[in-house]
C-alpha cells in the first residue's frame, strides 16, 4: 500500500468544507490499508512534502490554491503524483468566465453572460453599461465571482436596482465578476468518473432546497437543508442529453479522473445548460459525487480506491 498525503484545509473561503472532505478521505484511505499523512495546507507545505516524500498526494483542497492549479503546479515541481485533473484543466475550470467562453465557442449550451473586472468599473466606467447588460440578459440575472465555488458570493438581481449591491458582494470575493442569465428550473449535477481512461457520467443528482429559493452555500453543506434526488426523475432522452453534455464539458476543459458538472434544466423547455465544471468536487457526507457514485453501485471506499489508483 502507499503513503498518501491528504492535502486539505488551506486558507480559502472553502476551508471548512475542505477539512470535512479531507477527514472523510483519510478515514477511507486507512480502511483501504494506506499510510495517511494529514496536511493542513499552509506556508510550510513544500517543506512538509519534501520531508515526508509521500507516494501520492490526495488533493482535497477546495477553492483557491486547490482547484485553480496552484497546488498541482507545486506537486509537479516536486515530482509527487497527485489525484484529479492536471494543472491546465484546473486553471480553465476554476475560472468560470474562461470556462464559459470555451463552452460557448464549442457549442456547449451555457446561459448567456457578460463579465468584467473590478478595474473596468474603476477605470473604464463599466457601471454605465449595466442598464444595457440588464436589457441583453433580461432580469432576473445571477451575479457571481469568477473563481469561487460552493455557491459563495452568488447573488440574484431581480431588477436593475439590485445589481449594484450584488456586484459589491461578488467583488468582495473576486476581482472578476460574471453576470449570467438566470435559468429558472431544476438544479442538476452530473459527476463524471473515468473508467479505463474514458469519462463516464454517473447517475444525475437533483438538488431541491427545502427553504431557500436557490441552492446556496448553507443548504449545500448542512444536512436537512436540501433534499437530493438520485437518480433524478427525468425522461430518458433528457437524462441522456444532460449526461452527454457533462461528459462533453469534462473533455473540453481537459479534466481527468473525476469532476462534477453543474447544470440547470429549463423548467419550460427542458433544455439543459451547463453552469460550471468542478475539478475537485466535495467529498463530504452531503456532497454530490459520493451520492452519485453510491447510486451507481460504487461505495465511498471504492471511489477513493479508484481515484488513488489513477494517480498512481
Amino acid at each position: 500500500m502507499s503513503r498518501v498525503a491528504v492535502l486539505k484545509g488551506g486558507r480559502s473561503l472553502e476551508r471548512q468544507v475542505s477539512l470535512k472532505s479531507g477527514a472523510r478521505v483519510e478515514e477511507s484511505l486507512r480502511r483501504l490499508g494506506h499510510e495517511v499523512i494529514e496536511i493542513d495546507v499552509g506556508h510550510d507545505l513544500v517543506d512538509r512534502l519534501s520531508a515526508e516524500r509521500p507516494d501520492i498526494a490526495f488533493v482535497a483542497l477546495h477553492g483557491r490554491d486547490g482547484e485553480d492549479g496552484t497546488v498541482q503546479e507545486l506537486l509537479e515541481v516536486l515530482g509527487i503524483p497527485y489525484t484529479g485533473s492536471r494543472v491546465s484543466a484546473c486553471i480553465r475550470a476554476c475560472d468560470k468566465v474562461l470556462a464559459k467562453h470555451a463552452m460557448r465557442d464549442a457549442g456547449i449550451p451555457t446561459p448567456d453572460f457578460f463579465a468584467f473586472r473590478q478595474t473596468a468599473v474603476r477605470s473604464l466606467g463599466a457601471s454605465g453599461a449595466l442598464p444595457r447588460i440588464g436589457e441583453r440578459l433580461r432580469f432576473p440575472i445571477v451575479v457571481k465571482p469568477a473563481s469561487q465555488g460552493s455557491a459563495l458570493g452568488i447573488k440574484f438581481a431581480r431588477t436593475a436596482d439590485d445589481v449594484p449591491t450584488a456586484l459589491i458582494a461578488a467583488f468582495s470575493y473576486d476581482r472578476k465578476v460574471l453576470l449570467e442569465r438566470y435559468v429558472a428550473g431544476r438544479e442538476l449535477a452530473v459527476s463524471v468518473l473515468e473508467v479505463d481512461g474514458q469519462p463516464h457520467a454517473l447517475p444525475i443528482v437533483e438538488a431541491v432546497p427545502e427553504e431557500e429559493s436557490f441552492y446556496d452555500f448553507e443548504s449545500r453543506y448542512q444536512i436537512g437543508r436540501t433534499r437530493f434526488i438520485c437518480p433524478a426523475e427525468l425522461d430518458a432522452p433528457v437524462a441522456a442529453r444532460v449526461q452527454q453534455l457533462a461528459v462533453d464539458a469534462f473533455r473540453l476543459l481537459g479534466c481527468s479522473v473525476f469532476a462534477r458538472v453543474d447544470l440547470m434544466l429549463d423548467g419550460e423547455t427542458s433544455a439543459p445548460f451547463v453552469l460550471e465544471v468542478n475539478p475537485i468536487p466535495g467529498l463530504t457526507d452531503t456532497s454530490l459525487l459520493p451520492q452519485a457514485a453510491d447510486a451507481a453501485g460504487i461505495g465511498f471506499d471504492e471511489l477513493i480506491a479508484r481515484i488513488v489508483a489513477a494517480a498512481a
